[in-house]
């Protein structure tokens, strides 16, 4: 079975908070953050909202996509690292969708998170037979934010986004390609106190080398090069990084999908928020080459190549 995207969903809390609505509450301006991030808003989701409430609306609207009953499902893989360490968010998802046929388990793997969660949905329709997987990223990002450090309180948001996987009818899995660096897992991390805690400086020079690195070597994988590649949704996690890796690509604007101006950084999320984006968008169109690419605490990071085979594949409202 030749597998691949088949139906994709997305989900923002209503909350939308701007970089002016920080100026109230921080020491930082709409200027410092823009001009350093990208990011003009985010969307930060509201106490009684959880990480499996978004992970499950989003869920729904992959459901309703790729016009597949949940009853078809069997498994459900999340990527998170915000959400409770049991019972896996995928579990709560499964109750709440009514999926009794389906295996459901989370992956952590930070802003990596998704693909690895994709690579290994795959790999259970590959080994198991399994005809219909689905795959979430969801995360509550707003949880983790220490508020009395602005060089992280301003990156982050919440959301969710999630794809059906299926026999290939929309966007073909040409390759995937991960890996880890455990040795950096200190620039990046959860203190004691449940805060984010990150070296800027080091995760911007590792992230500026390896985005570029996995773009190329997920092409080469699906024996492809850059001149096949038609559009390239990175992980949204600034907009410095982004600019640095298209430059080094030599990849013009035009082909790169950017969410991080609305959406900030929503760790295992971003990707999927950012593939919907460009479906509901229109950016992505009939026969093209994607590279979705991302990178994360682990250190870890992670891409795949996709053929878009029909652009007629519909996405539900973030709302």
């Amino acid at each position: 079975m030749n597998i691949g995207i088949i139906g994709i969903g997305s989900f923002l809390p209503n909350n939308r908070v701007t970089n002016i609505d920080l100026e109230k509450r921080m020491d930082t301006s709409d200027e410092w953050i823009r001009t350093r991030t990208g990011i003009e808003a985010r969307h930060l989701a509201e106490s009684d909202v959880s990480v499996s409430d978004m992970a499950t609306r989003a869920a729904e609207r992959a459901l309703q996509s790729a016009g597949v009953s949940i009853d078809e499902i069997e498994a459900i893989v999340c990527a998170t690292a915000t959400a409770p360490a049991f019972p896996a968010t995928a579990c709560v998802v499964q109750a709440n969708l009514g999926a009794k046929a389906a295996v459901a388990f989370d992956v952590s793997a930070a802003c990596s998170g998704f693909i690895f969660a994709m690579d290994t949905a795959k790999s259970l329709m590959d080994s198991k037979g399994f005809k219909k997987t689905l795959v979430i990223g969801a995360e509550k990002m707003g949880s983790l934010i220490d508020w009395d450090d602005r060089s992280t309180a301003v990156l982050f948001g919440d959301g969710a986004g999630a794809v059906v996987l299926g026999e290939d009818e929309i966007a073909s899995i040409d390759s995937i390609v991960l890996g880890s660096d455990g040795t950096g897992g200190k620039h990046l991390y959860e203190n004691d106190e449940g805060k984010i805690v990150m070296n800027g400086r080091e995760v911007f020079k590792f992230a500026v080398r390896k985005m570029p690195e996995i773009v190329l070597e997920s092409l080469n994988k699906a024996d492809k090069s850059l001149n096949d590649l038609d559009v390239l949704v990175p992980h949204q996690a600034n907009r410095r990084i982004i600019d640095a890796a298209m430059e080094r690509l030599d990849l013009e604007e035009e082909k790169v999908v950017m969410t991080i101006q609305d959406h900030a950084n929503t760790s295992a999320a971003s990707i999927p928020l950012a593939l919907a984006e460009a479906v509901k968008s229109g950016k992505i169109q009939d026969g093209q080459t994607i590279v979705i690419a991302g990178f994360g605490a682990g250190l870890t990071w992670g891409a795949s190549c996709l053929t878009w085979n029909h652009a007629t594949i519909t996405e539900g409202n973030h709302s």
